[in-house]
């Protein structure tokens, strides 16, 4: 038995899942993405973190992921500030053969009691940022960052530079190259950053 869910942030990432995970890149159609889920971390920091929301005539780029039913409860506690939507495979689209999703595909998007754009007492955690951020690069190079920020909304929110002292508990390190062109491409977005 398995269980298929899209991914659209850090599950992109495929540093941060398991190794037996099989992930397939695709575009999800009639969503879009937001910096909408306010909850506090474990170590007591105010963070922001990725939704969605259903939007006409908009696409988004992330993965179809498969793994083991017995890994649900752990993915569950991992996106304990979502709720899933059950159902939306016929709005995927699997990019190498243009292949919907199965039917019991499905995605997590935030609880009402979590939905809230980010602010300055939950700002988007630069540590974040850089996992989500290098794996759309991982998976579509440049072209994969611009289609993030591009079809994200919420940019209003600051971002928290704890680059060299993560709270994101699943952080991983950039290689210097994608630093520096992460940082120009958020500069050129006009994010404001706060200092950790």
């Amino acid at each position: 038995m398995t269980i298929t869910y899209f991914g659209y942030g850090s599950l992109v990432n495929v540093d941060t899942i398991p190794a037996a995970m099989e992930v397939t890149p695709g575009r999800l159609s009639g969503w879009v993405r937001e910096w909408r889920v306010c909850g506090i971390g474990e170590d007591g920091q105010g963070r922001c973190a990725l939704s969605v929301r259903k939007k006409e005539g908009s696409e988004i780029w992330g993965v179809m992921a498969r793994e083991a039913k017995a890994g649900l409860a752990q993915l569950e506690h991992r996106e304990r500030r979502y709720e899933k939507v059950e159902a939306i495979g016929t709005a995927f689209a699997c990019e190498a053969k243009n292949e919907p999703g199965p039917a019991d595909l499905f995605l997590f998007k935030a609880t009402p009691e979590h939905l809230r754009w980010g602010n300055d007492t939950h700002p988007i955690l630069q540590s974040y940022l850089d996992c989500v951020l290098a794996g759309y690069y991982g998976i579509w190079g440049e072209e994969g960052i611009d289609h993030f920020l591009e079809t994200t909304d919420g940019w209003q929110a600051p971002v928290l530079y704890d680059r060299h002292k993560p709270h994101y508990p699943r952080s991983i390190r950039l290689e210097k190259d994608l630093a520096l062109l992460v940082d120009e491409k958020l500069t050129n977005k006009g994010v404001e950053y706060m200092q950790s």
